[in-house]
């Protein structure tokens, strides 16, 4: 039987409609400024002396890697926004098609600080890390890293906070070193690509690889550069002899083929691929050819309303996104704040979750078994979140919210099959956690611009800790200065919606990405693809349901 196509009712020439269309273009217009910037155009200067080395800068290497008109879904490529780091944090990483087969390609940016491995890079390639191996994709590192960044975090700081921060940073980054290990070991093809110089923990990404390519001439690759080994040692050595691409080539080994320039080095790595004869796990789409949605998905940035605390009538927002905006809903008369139910986005089955409002008890109820019937036919989950949280209050605390709660967080933790989760609003408290967080296994999350991400709204904050405040000067029988307590109150409300925005989360490399909502299908499409590299199994087993 097919499933019934959801009807709409938008009226596009509605005064909200409008208004939220106009803002969400605003966001959408910065989103692309932000885009630009990241790809290099405020290091134009910079780009011009790489190539003048006879280099290519980071980007075209992963065009000439990637198949021809194939997409590239691009991961974090806003890391580092409103942080001291250039935005992009010094690498490209994202899920490509290389001999038609998906991979990860994490390509070093020499443009930004040489490509050394900051703070913010390492998040983003460890984040690369854990897309190979959640979803068995062969990992392609395409490497040139002047190694850690000793500078801090930027420049200005002070010479005892920017080594608390390297330590710190030192410290976290091991980890890659057993990342990269660990794919190996898991039968998840590593290769690196070394078009540059490689330096001490970036010297481990071709050591650690299972396929190493060197570009003679230009690759070099040493635990300790001349200037090191001069102040360690006092030896004297040039760049080639120390650690040149045909000394590991014809000496150490450390290098498996020897590329003469840039392209054929791309190229090699591309036959390299294909001598993996890599397979797919997981069962794919159910049709090559998908129905694109009834509804225009054009319309989807008129649906998110400006003031977050709204709620959005997310059914409109699936008649948009899956495929012919067919959906078979699951309870359609219980719980209604949570909507549920079956459907395809880009031939690949699945099942979604999406907001209606606050969860009560029985939403929550309601997503621990839709989330258990998922799991039993394999069947990948999509979270569509803009939610403020689980209800609270006298009553709904003694319905049994947290109970009800924990069993949706129960099942959500036990499940097995890929989660996809987008964020298009407000993404406030256990809220987040329920409706497939990060915390939660999700294998993608990606952003809508207007999305917040925070403990609870920013207003609820600043309420809450001026009542905290109000009650400790009562207690102290001091009196309260109403002046001094509505400066306190607005500054905590002001850092609350700053440290909430989109920019700052997708800065610090806690999701995916920002995407225009006219690109949810595709880019949750792209995801599911990389998901079925994988096996999609079911959970069998849960936790213990507090009934």
């Amino acid at each position: 039987m097919t499933p019934p196509v959801l009807r709409s009712a938008l009226d596009r020439e509605d005064p909200a409609f409008v208004a939220n269309a106009s803002a969400m273009r605003r966001l959408v217009g910065k989103l692309d400024e932000l885009l630009d910037e990241a790809a290099g155009a405020s290091r134009q200067a910079a780009t011009a002396r790489h190539r003048a080395r006879g280099k290519l800068p980071a980007r075209e290497r992963v065009a000439l890697l990637l198949d021809p008109d194939t997409p590239f879904l691009e991961l974090s490529p806003l890391a580092g926004a409103m942080t001291d780091y250039a935005l992009g944090g010094g690498m490209v990483l994202g899920v490509g098609v290389v001999e038609g087969t998906e991979c990860v390609v994490a390509a070093n940016d020499p443009t930004d600080l040489g490509g050394a491995l900051t703070a913010v890079s390492v998040r983003k390639l460890m984040r690369g890390l854990e897309v190979a191996r959640q979803n068995r994709l062969p990992h392609i590192q395409l490497v040139e890293s002047a190694g850690g960044d000793l500078r801090g975090s930027g420049a200005a700081d002070e010479p005892e906070d920017a080594l608390r921060r390297n330590l710190t940073h030192f410290a976290e980054s091991g980890r890659m070193f057993h990342d990269v290990t660990e794919l190996s070991a898991l039968g998840v093809p590593t290769i690196s690509v070394v078009f540059g110089s490689s330096t001490a923990g970036g010297a481990y990404l071709p050591g650690l690889s299972d396929i190493t390519i060197f570009v003679r001439g230009q690759a070099k690759v040493f635990l300790g550069g001349p200037p090191l080994v001069e102040v360690a040692t006092g030896e004297v050595a040039d760049d080639e002899s120390l650690g040149g691409a045909e000394m590991h080539a014809a000496v150490s080994g450390l290098a498996d083929q020897l590329a003469e320039d840039e392209v054929e080095a791309i190229s090699m790595c591309r036959d390299a691929v294909a001598h993996l004869h890599w397979r797919k796990a997981g069962p794919g789409p159910v049709t090559a050819r998908p129905d694109p949605p009834v509804h225009d998905p054009e319309e989807l940035l008129g649906l998110m309303p400006v003031d977050l605390r709204t709620p959005v009538e997310i059914r409109e927002v699936i008649a948009r996104i899956v495929d012919g905006s067919r959906f078979e809903e699951h309870k359609p008369r219980y719980g209604p704040t949570l909507v549920c139910g079956w459907a395809t986005m880009g031939g690949f089955p699945v099942g979604i979750l999406g907001n209606n409002g606050v969860l009560f008890s029985e939403a929550a109820q309601k997503a621990a078994q839709f989330i258990q019937l998922c799991n039993q036919v394999d069947t990948p989950l999509v979270f569509l979140q803009h939610i403020t949280g689980y209800m609270v209050g006298r009553e709904y605390e003694r319905g049994g919210i947290v109970k009800h709660g924990s069993q949706m967080i129960n099942a959500l933790s036990n499940s097995t099959v890929p989660h996809v989760t987008v964020i298009l609003g407000a993404s406030y408290g256990a809220g987040n956690y329920g409706m497939g967080g990060r915390a939660f296994d999700t294998r993608f999350v990606f952003l809508w611009p207007t999305a917040k991400i925070a403990i609870m709204g920013p207003k609820q904050m600043a309420g809450v800790m001026e009542i905290v405040r109000r009650s400790q000067l009562a207690r102290r029988g001091a009196p309260v200065d109403e002046a001094v307590e509505a400066a306190r109150t607005k500054a905590v409300e002001d850092f609350a919606e700053a440290q909430s925005l989109a920019w700052y989360a997708t800065g610090r490399v806690t999701d995916d990405g920002i995407i225009d909502p006219r690109d949810t299908r595709t880019v949750v499409t792209m995801a599911l693809s990389a998901c079925h590299s994988a096996p999609v199994t079911g959970a069998r087993h849960y936790g213990v349901f507090r009934l």
